[in-house]
C-alpha cells in the first residue's frame, strides 16, 4: 500500500493540473474572425477607458503589463495576441494560404466582433513596433470611435523596403523561404548584416534569438507574410486624426536602428497637434523606464 502512494499522488497532481489548465483556458478571451481563426486577448488595467493594444514581434498581448504606473491606471487594456504569437490560432495553417496574407477586413473584424459582443463604445489604440501598423490601419477605419492613439517605435509610417522585398518580390520570397528552412543560412546572413553594419549588435541579438530554431523561423516567415496586406494610408489617417481631434502620442528610441524617428516625418508634418517623445533608448521601448516616463508626464 505504501508503494502505491507515489503513483496515487502523481495521478492526483496530474488531475489537479488538468483542472487548473481548464480554468485558465476558460478565463481566456477570444474573438472569432470568420473563416480565419480565433484571436486571443488579454485584459488588464484599472482604468475605465477602453484601449485596444497590439504588441511587437515575438511578444504577446501581455507585453503592456509593464505600464503599471501609467497606462494601467488610466485604461482598461485589451491586448491581442498576433497570429503565430501567444494563443491566437488559425483554423488552417498551410503555407500556401498563410503567405497570401491576412485580408484587411479580418483586422477590422477585431473591432466589429468586440462591438458585437460588448456593444459599440469609444476606445483608444496603442501599438508597438509592428503592432503600430495594425493600430494605424484601425484608425483609418474607425476614426469616429477613437479618442487617442499611442504609437511606440512604430512600424507602418513608411514602407520598409527590406520587408517589402521579402514579402512581394519573386526573388525575395524565394530567398526568404530558403533562409527559413535552412538550418544554417539565417545565422550566416545575420552575422554578415552585423559585420557590414546594416544592423547593430542589439538588433542582431534580437534577430538571432528569434530565428535560432526552425519553429521560430517559421513563425517569422509566416508573420511577415501574414501582415503584408495591412498597409495604412498615412495621409488619410492624419486627416482623420485632425478631423476627429484624436490625441496622438508618439514615442521613439533615440538609438532605434529599426524604426527610427525619421520614419515619422511625413505623419508628424500632417498632424495638427502631435505629441512627440524621444527617449535615450533603442528599439526596445516597452519597459519600466518608459512606464515611469509616462507616469511623470501625467502626474
Amino acid at each position: 500500500m505504501v508503494k502505491q502512494w507515489p503513483f496515487l499522488l502523481s495521478k492526483q497532481i496530474l488531475f489537479l493540473l488538468v483542472l487548473i489548465k481548464i480554468a485558465i483556458l476558460a478565463s481566456m478571451g477570444f474573438l472569432e474572425v470568420k473563416d480565419l481563426g480565433k484571436v486571443h486577448y488579454h485584459e488588464y488595467g484599472s482604468g475605465q477607458k477602453l484601449l485596444f493594444a497590439f504588441h511587437g514581434y515575438g511578444m504577446s498581448g501581455e507585453q503592456f503589463n509593464v505600464f503599471e504606473h501609467s497606462l494601467l491606471q488610466q485604461y482598461h487594456i485589451v491586448a491581442f495576441d498576433h497570429f503565430f504569437h501567444g494563443t491566437s490560432y488559425l483554423y488552417e495553417v498551410k503555407e500556401v494560404l498563410v503567405t497570401v496574407g491576412m485580408q484587411p477586413d479580418s483586422l477590422k473584424a477585431y473591432v466589429t466582433s468586440w462591438f458585437k459582443q460588448f456593444g459599440g463604445q469609444r476606445f483608444s489604440l496603442m501599438g508597438y513596433s509592428m503592432g503600430a501598423n495594425m493600430a494605424l490601419f484601425l484608425v483609418e477605419n474607425f476614426a469616429e470611435w477613437i479618442d487617442e492613439v499611442i504609437l511606440l517605435a512604430p512600424d507602418g509610417l513608411i514602407p520598409h523596403k527590406g520587408f517589402r522585398f521579402l514579402q512581394t518580390s519573386f526573388i525575395g520570397k524565394k530567398i526568404f523561404r530558403k533562409l527559413t528552412y535552412s538550418s544554417w543560412m539565417m545565422a550566416r546572413i545575420l552575422k554578415l548584416l552585423r559585420k557590414i553594419r546594416i544592423i547593430d549588435s542589439s538588433l542582431y541579438a534580437i534577430a538571432r534569438h528569434e530565428t535560432d530554431t526552425l519553429q521560430k523561423r517559421l513563425n517569422a516567415y509566416f508573420t511577415i507574410h501574414f501582415i503584408k496586406n495591412i498597409r495604412p494610408d498615412i495621409k488619410q489617417i492624419a486627416a482623420l486624426i485632425n478631423k476627429h481631434h484624436i490625441r496622438c502620442r508618439l514615442y521613439f528610441g533615440q538609438y532605434d536602428g529599426l524604426f527610427p524617428q525619421s520614419n515619422s516625418k511625413k505623419l508628424i508634418s500632417l498632424l495638427d497637434r502631435p505629441e512627440i517623445h524621444v527617449l535615450p533608448m533603442g528599439h526596445w521601448l516597452v519597459t519600466h523606464e518608459l512606464d515611469n516616463y509616462m507616469a511623470r508626464q501625467t502626474a
